[in-house]
């Protein structure tokens, strides 16, 4: 097949194309190579997969083109140029704690973009579009564990309801036009080649300055970690997947998580939520250093617990992590201190 793959010199971006060019698939990727984080992380990922391939025997192909989202006549273009059979929406501007400060930066990319990408599946007869939401549309919610199938109305972030807009977005060209479409709500994802604004990136810079590091809530969050590797093959099993009417659906007791539409929506995650606490404790025990905490409240825009229920997941693609944040964490610390040459 040959796959598109939005923010493709992101964390899962770049992972996901180079496993679905392993399984010999075509891959377009695409990223505007913003500077919310270092360029050059970025960069390295990209050799990586080149690298990768290069070093296989049985592989697709992947290009990489530096594009906007948001450049209404340039994803015109490439639409209509590759005719993809598949597409895989990952890029997004990211992070909750940002779009506190920083709110219009999401609107551009995560909704704007987002719509040149419906606009560009619906027209060029896209096979199946998946795309990534996030689990920080519960908001509000404290049903445990979430489940797609509860109402998701109160956001608390605007990069939150920049996600559920997506939902929503899909939905409604799943429903005019026909246009099989899968939403994956994210939870916590760690490991390798993480972004610097991440926690783990976050903690271990900070313990290898030296410096304390914030740990909000007291270190009570507890989060549905979900390793790298895991949500990759989540992806793919989903992506092969293509969504189906709920032949079954009402709209007397509507179900929030499917349609009479080809429209999906996933939890992704591990279901095996950690203290945030017990997290940087392994993260210590793999650095072989101890962070000094400075041990803050809740802060605006984050939820206190995550939890995923995959139950729909694991029936409709057979889906189920299988790496413990104890494998997941050591395998982060092993690649921080090879690529930032500490330690």
């Amino acid at each position: 097949m040959k796959i598109l793959v939005t923010g493709a010199a992101g964390f899962i971006g770049s992972k996901l194309s180079e496993q679905l060019c392993l399984r010999g698939d075509d891959v377009v990727g695409i990223d505007i190579l913003n500077d919310y984080y270092a360029v050059s992380l970025k960069e390295a990922r990209l050799q990586r997969i080149e690298e990768t391939l290069s070093a296989s025997d049985q592989s697709g192909t992947f290009r990489f083109i530096k594009m906007d989202l948001a450049d209404k006549n340039a994803m015109e273009q490439l639409f209509a140029i590759e005719q993809f059979d598949k597409v895989m929406n990952l890029a997004a501007q990211a992070g909750v704690r940002y779009s506190i400060e920083n709110p219009l930066s999401y609107v551009d990319s995560n909704i704007v973009g987002f719509a040149h990408i419906l606009e560009g599946c619906r027209h060029n007869k896209v096979k199946h579009l998946v795309y990534a939401s996030s689990s920080s549309v519960y908001g509000l919610n404290e049903s445990m564990p979430f489940s797609v199938h509860d109402n998701v109305d109160h956001p608390i972030s605007l990069y939150a309801a920049s996600k559920k807009s997506g939902e929503l977005m899909a939905h409604t060209y799943s429903h005019l036009y026909r246009l099989p479409t899968t939403g994956l709500r994210f939870f916590t994802v760690y490991g390798p080649w993480d972004r610097p604004d991440m926690a783990l990136q976050k903690f271990a810079k900070a313990i290898f300055e030296g410096k304390s590091i914030d740990v909000y809530n007291y270190g009570k969050h507890r989060r549905d970690f979900t390793y790298i590797d895991d949500i990759v093959e989540g992806i793919i099993r989903v992506l092969d997947n293509v969504a189906q009417p709920n032949l079954n659906w009402s709209g007397q007791s509507p179900d929030p998580a499917s349609s009479p539409a080809p429209w999906r929506i996933y939890n992704i995650g591990n279901q095996q939520p950690v203290e945030l606490l017990t997290y940087i404790e392994t993260l210590e025990k793999h650095l072989g250093k101890t962070a000094e905490k400075n041990l803050l409240p809740l802060q605006p825009g984050d939820v206190p617990d995550t939890y995923a229920n995959v139950e729909d997941l694991v029936n409709d693609v057979n889906y189920k992590p299988s790496t413990t944040v104890e494998e997941g964490i050591k395998n982060f610390a092993n690649w921080y201190k090879a690529y930032y040459k500490v330690g």
